[in-house]
């Protein structure tokens, strides 16, 4: 399929995720871009790499001796009034960690991909969701794709919603699944998304300027820090509406359909009798499971911070027993998305809601093991958490 016009996308190829990501990361045309290689993100900034030392790219590359650095060089630039780029993984996202909480406090719009792994020890390389749980609380906008074309777009949108909230963004792809494995994508080329997503504009007092010098990052007394902690959670919650807002731009520009909105995507039964509740390319595996059943029915949670409560209320309005399926676990507590997803429906007595804990260190999530889980149900299984292998 060949793009028509200079207002399309470049045609749909058969691509690699990562180089996927790193295609759109430099259309979407960041000035600076620093990273440090970490498996299974490497690909990804050996990619812009390449697109620099090519003469593809116009943005300044900047090495960095850890991932630590790599976060502080981007603050720093994001700080000047540039727009940014970074990707990283498990250990490499965790050694980021006190940088993240300064980015975010700075109201900085830095896009950052992780590509999703284990964390040691014991060492491991494979995906599954425990290094963005270890950052849940950092302050930092979070998109999780279920496939190539779902990241392109999601970096699309993280960079809109950054820039319109000055609010942080992690667009989370499963390592290896996604990172290494290849799938038909478009991306949209550069004229289209600027349409989309124009310059950064600077409003004064949000950068670094001689001419009009601010602090950022300051000492602040703890009446002053809780006002800022304050705004920040109000501005998350107002980029709820904001998401879906853009979401929507972003479809209509972009020319594609789904059942999303940006939050939430549900697909199978209409009435169903069961819901399982996903995030990521697990929702992939889910939905060919579904073909089989005519009463099941999948909510794919696709923004992960803000937490979408509101939607997975209406979504399992009618609907009494609800399985979460999820890559990560909090030992002594559960499944974060299952904590979080349980207070969200809490006062719905008669829900019946079960933690499923699967994929913990790539291990593999079969259709069998998801028919399983959907047979358990229909039992109405008790309130424990279960790990599926």
């Amino acid at each position: 399929m060949k793009a028509k016009n200079k207002n399309q996308h470049q045609g749909q190829e058969i691509l690699e995720g990562s180089r996927a990501i790193a295609l759109t990361v430099n259309n979407i045309g960041p000035e600076v871009v620093s990273a440090y290689p970490i498996t299974p993100q490497t690909h990804i900034v050996e990619d812009l790499a390449k697109f620099k030392a090519n003469g593809q790219a116009n943005f300044e590359y900047v090495r960095a001796e850890s991932e630590f650095a790599a976060a502080s060089i981007v603050l720093g630039a994001s700080a000047a009034g540039a727009r940014v780029y970074s990707a990283t993984s498990s250990q490499g996202l965790l050694l980021m960690a006190e940088v993240l909480y300064n980015i975010s406090g700075m109201r900085l719009p830095i896009v950052m991909t992780c590509a999703n792994r284990a964390i040691s020890s014991p060492i491991n390389i494979w995906n599954d969701h425990s290094d963005a749980m270890a950052v849940a609380g950092s302050g930092w906008l979070q998109f999780f794709a279920e496939n190539h074309q779902e990241a392109v777009y999601q970096h699309l949108l993280a960079y809109k919603v950054a820039e319109k909230m000055n609010l942080p963004a992690l667009v989370n792809v499963d390592g290896f699944i996604l990172t290494h494995s290849y799938e038909p994508v478009a991306i949209p080329n550069k004229s289209l998304i600027k349409k989309y997503l124009p310059a950064r504009k600077l409003e004064a007092g949000t950068f670094l300027d001689t001419n009009n010098p601010v602090t950022m990052g300051g000492f602040f007394s703890p009446n002053d820090y809780l006002d800022t902690r304050k705004d920040i959670c109000q501005d998350f919650d107002t980029s709820l509406a904001i998401i879906k807002k853009e979401y929507l731009n972003l479809k209509k520009i972009f020319k594609f359909k789904n059942n999303g909105n940006g939050l939430v995507e549900y697909s199978g039964a209409k009435k169903p009798k069961i819901i399982l509740i996903c995030m990521g390319s697990l929702a992939g595996t889910i939905k060919e499971t579904l073909k089989k059943y005519a009463d099941v029915g999948l909510l794919k949670i696709t923004t992960f911070r803000p937490f979408p409560a509101e939607e997975i209320k209406k979504a399992i309005d009618h609907c009494v027993n609800i399985a979460v399926i999820e890559k990560a676990i909090n030992p002594g507590s559960g499944g974060p998305l299952y904590l979080e997803t349980k207070a969200a429906i809490f006062g719905h007595e008669k829900i019946n809601i079960q933690n499923y804990i699967a994929g913990l260190g790539g291990h593999d999530i079969s259709e069998k093991m998801i028919a399983k889980i959907i047979k358990e149900m229909r039992g109405r299984t008790t309130n424990k958490i279960k790990f599926v292998n």
